[in-house]
């Protein structure tokens, strides 16, 4: 009976160590896993816009309905062989309808009644091209259109032509292990300060991709930027 004690004793006294054991190392486990570094990764680059578009008016005014209508058309048919003079097709050209607008149909504006011209009229052409450079010369020399009689507006007349970066998709992967790489060398700092190293990611926070001009001279060259939010497990 003695012998059967004893043995229940050292039975309990063994598990009593091996569940001491298991909860230390769980609880070392722990406390690792809660030792980790925030930071920041950047991943930034200059890359050139590869598509270009240029939304253009014209506006005409007049008295006599079809004559103004003819008058429109006709600077619209100007406007494109401009355009194809410069070398663009038929697809980089699109052209929008004819607007025309009443002046005197609204009553309660005073300045409308007493304008010189009733009617005016409004057209849209809008070039879309990935051949940039040819775009910025036709800016150059859409002067030329003023000799002809075609006074040709930009929808933005502070920034006519809109350039645009399509190539996001071709170099994601490469930037969010460029972000990936920058954080972890940031932790990799931290960690020596620290006197520790940088174990596994925790985890991983990916920003959003952003595109904006390098600055307002040079809107054709674009700044793709993106900034990852990674926790780093710290060792010691």
């Amino acid at each position: 009976m003695k012998n059967l004690d004893w043995l229940k004793t050292v039975v309990i006294a063994i598990a009593i160590i091996i569940a001491g054991y298991f909860v230390g190392n769980m609880h070392r486990i722990g406390k690792q896993y809660d030792r980790y570094v925030q930071v920041k990764g950047l991943s930034e680059r200059e890359v050139n816009a590869d598509l270009a578009v240029w939304p253009m008016t014209i506006s005409l005014t007049g008295n006599d309905l079809v004559t103004l209508r003819k008058d429109i058309e006709e600077q619209n048919r100007q406007v494109s062989r401009f355009f194809k003079d410069q070398g663009f097709t038929d697809d980089e050209l699109t052209r929008g309808t004819i607007n025309v607008t009443d002046a005197r149909a609204n009553i309660y504006n005073n300045n409308a009644q007493q304008s010189q011209y009733r009617y005016l009229a409004n057209s849209e052409i809008t070039v879309r091209t990935s051949d940039i450079a040819r775009l910025q010369k036709a800016l150059a020399e859409s002067t030329e259109l003023i000799s002809d009689g075609v006074l040709l507006g930009s929808k933005n007349t502070w920034r006519p032509i809109e350039y645009i970066f399509t190539g996001l998709n071709d170099i994601k992967p490469e930037m969010v292990e460029e972000a990936t790489k920058n954080a972890r060398e940031v932790a990799e700092k931290f960690a020596r300060d620290s006197q520790a190293s940088v174990g596994e990611i925790r985890v991983a926070r990916q920003g959003l991709f952003s595109i904006s001009d390098r600055d307002q001279n040079t809107p054709q060259i674009k700044i793709v930027r993106v900034v990852n939010t990674i926790d780093f497990q710290l060792k010691d």
